[in-house]
């Protein structure tokens, strides 16, 4: 398998074990926050999504960081129907995996810029597999606290 089958296979799985996360919960829990500090599902989603599209606009010929993001807006918590949240986020999933798309391993030397750090591109997609994957870590955590006992586990579940 290349190197971007398995960047893109990974990031399809980390996408799907959030869905299935956020499926657990009824719509007013996407927004619960433990306290003031902490960041809802709603929240999380919304700055996944700005990253995306910022980060895999013009992926290999613009700075990955637009200045057209609004990246603190990212972390207010307006209420979206659950229909609403689930556009903003397949946006920008949509954006990364077109975009992966068009790559081929001739890009993964080339250099492109993220806050006008200069990374390879494989560094600039390591970054991302990194990144994803964490804020997914908090998805699948949040969901799990908000869901309590009703929570049907993504993975292997604990012997009851």
């Amino acid at each position: 398998m290349s190197y971007l089958n398995s960047v893109t296979a990974q990031l399809k799985y980390y996408k799907t074990l959030a869905e299935k996360a956020m499926e657990q919960l009824p719509d007013e829990k996407l927004y619960w926050q433990f306290n003031e500090e902490s960041n809802s599902i709603a929240t999380i989603v919304r700055h996944m999504s700005g990253n995306m599209i910022s980060r895999f606009t013009d992926f290999l010929v613009s700075d990955g960081e637009k200045s057209w993001r609004k990246r603190d807006e990212e972390f207010e918590n307006p209420v979206f129907t659950r229909e609403e949240l689930m556009t903003i986020w397949e946006k920008g999933w949509q954006c990364v995996l077109d975009t992966l798309a068009t790559l081929d391993e001739s890009h993964l030397e080339n250099i492109v810029y993220i806050r006008n750090e200069a990374h390879t591109v494989t560094e600039a997609l390591n970054r991302q597999l990194a990144h994803y994957p964490y804020h997914v870590g908090q998805i699948v955590y949040i969901a799990r606290m908000a869901a309590n006992e009703r929570w049907n586990s993504l993975t292997i579940p604990r012997k009851r």
